[in-house]
């Protein structure tokens, strides 16, 4: 009998934002996989650290960071293989992803491999979006507004499109096009309304108007742009 497979969410970095289910899965997992920087550790990883057996099997996923995306198909390959491998023989197989598993999460690249063949249970975690508004203190959606979710790599054109279209703006991985996403909004006017937030719930967190950001921004990083159109607020 073949064993599951487990999405778990472990929330934006805060080892306390995990939920009960992932953290009393992740203590009894015999195997626990994980994506891991092709040269360097595991972000999510060291968030489930102290909940990891000694007595797990773990398999590392070196994920390469490149703008190609055949490096990194090809690492989620070989990762599926490997977690494909336990699962047949009828080990449950635990997969940690930072954040939700289905928001932006590494761990639907080995979903979009394996679902077809083994039984998958989610575990929903925290995710950044809610973090960062907390973190910050600035309220998302209320009532009837839309929050609108964008990729910092949009290019400038369709960046600003989105943005002029929107109620609520989050911008999710800021990190080297913070000076472009600033240009836009400043261009728009909309600077005194916009907020950033790198490595929000981590010791180095860092919350600032976006007037007062860095020059450079971590891959972790957000910006929140609330235009205020509530009247309740």
């Amino acid at each position: 009998m073949n064993g599951t497979l487990y999405g778990i969410g472990l929330g934006p970095g805060d080892p306390e934002l995990m939920t009960l289910k992932a953290a009393r899965l992740i203590a009894a997992a015999k195997v626990v996989a994980y994506p891991a920087l092709e040269r360097g550790d595991s972000f999510a990883r060291s968030i489930a650290a102290d909940l990891i057996s000694e007595d797990a099997d773990e398999i590392r996923i070196p994920v390469p960071m490149s703008v190609e995306r055949a490096p990194a198909q090809a690492a989620y390959d070989a990762g599926a293989a490997q977690i494909a491998e336990r699962l047949a023989a009828g080990d449950d197989v635990v997969v940690l992803c930072e954040g939700d598993p289905f928001f932006y999460g590494s761990f639907m690249y080995l979903f979009a491999r394996l679902s077809d063949r083994f039984d998958c249970d989610i575990i929903p975690g925290v995710t950044s979006i809610t973090t960062v508004a907390a973190r910050a203190q600035k309220p998302l959606v209320a009532r009837n507004e839309r929050l609108t979710v964008l990729p910092g790599p949009l290019d400038e054109v369709e960046l600003r499109s989105r943005i002029e279209g929107a109620e609520s703006v989050a911008i999710m991985k800021v990190g080297r096009h913070l000076p472009k996403i600033r240009s836009v909004i400043d261009d728009l006017g909309l600077t005194a309304k916009a907020t950033y937030v790198e490595r929000a719930s981590l010791p180095e967190e860092v919350v600032l108007p976006l007037s007062e950001a860095p020059e450079k921004a971590p891959y972790f990083s957000m910006i929140l742009l609330a235009k205020g159109t509530d009247p309740w607020l």
